[in-house]
């Protein structure tokens, strides 16, 4: 059975104090509580290492938001993988919608950072997903395997196997709009099925996908219930601590 993942994407919210505060209260109730799903936050790149000091001998690790696939050079303003190793990061979050729409990252770019995150063992969360007008247009499937083929050049079974996919439907990020769970599970399903065409059935059962796009406490149970979802991409209810660590409860819960 694929372990469900729960990741907090705080985008660029919070400050180094505000984090801590917040951190603080999912460790305190989480406790000893023994977890079949895993525990990510992802905080802004300025409260990495506090995040990680905190997370330390917690069931919580602590993801990234973004990286350079680079490991060092001329490029202003951007954070290498060996600097998150530094850090202690565990996971990154590549391919993010927002990255592609206001700072043009593209596939090609996706997929090197694919294979530098392996590289340096992070645990890549990969983004895909349509915008409204390809919803509209009945385009979703094709447009999210060519962004899934394209993200995936050359890169080996044994690695995709190990990735986490994160299905966001743009036009449900922080727009209160949410996938309904028939229609998250449906694109989820078609992602395995196509990464199994790419690959094998057997890498596919592997893969663990996440729906993202205005999860809450109150639909999380219904979306993370589906077969082919195996956890949640979070952002804006994982800065509030009751919302998230109910989300969290609900993916425990389907996990016993």
């Amino acid at each position: 059975m694929r372990k469900q993942v729960i990741a907090g994407n705080w985008k660029m919210n919070g400050t180094i104090a505000s984090g801590s505060i917040l951190i603080e209260a999912f460790t305190s109730f989480l406790g000893d509580k023994d977890l079949d799903c895993e525990i990510v936050v992802c905080p802004p790149f300025t409260a990495l290492e506090r995040a990680v000091c905190l997370t330390k001998n917690t069931q919580v690790s602590v993801g990234a938001q973004n990286m350079d696939y680079h490991d060092a050079g001329a490029f202003t303003g951007e954070v290498s993988p060996l600097m998150l190793m530094e850090v202690g990061v565990s996971y990154v979050i590549i391919g993010h919608s927002e990255r592609r729409e206001y700072y043009g990252e593209t596939d090609a770019m996706v997929n090197e950072k694919i294979k530098s995150a392996f590289f340096h063992n992070l645990q890549p969360i990969v983004c895909v997903g349509e915008s409204l007008e390809q919803r509209e247009a009945n385009e979703t499937i094709s447009f999210i395997h060519g962004q899934l083929k394209r993200a995936l050049q050359d890169i080996p079974a044994d690695q995709v196997e190990k990735l986490i996919i994160a299905y966001e439907p743009i036009w449900a990020i922080g727009t209160g709009k949410t996938a309904t769970a028939d229609q998250a599970e449906k694109v989820c399903k078609s992602i395995r099925e196509y990464i199994a065409e790419l690959y094998t059935p057997n890498v596919a059962d592997l893969v663990r996908i996440q729906y993202g796009g205005s999860v809450k406490a109150n639909n999380a149970r219904e979306i993370l219930s589906e077969p082919n979802i195996d956890g949640a991409l979070v952002g804006g209810a994982s800065l509030i601590v009751d919302e998230f660590t109910k989300i969290i409860m609900a993916a425990q819960e389907l996990s016993n």
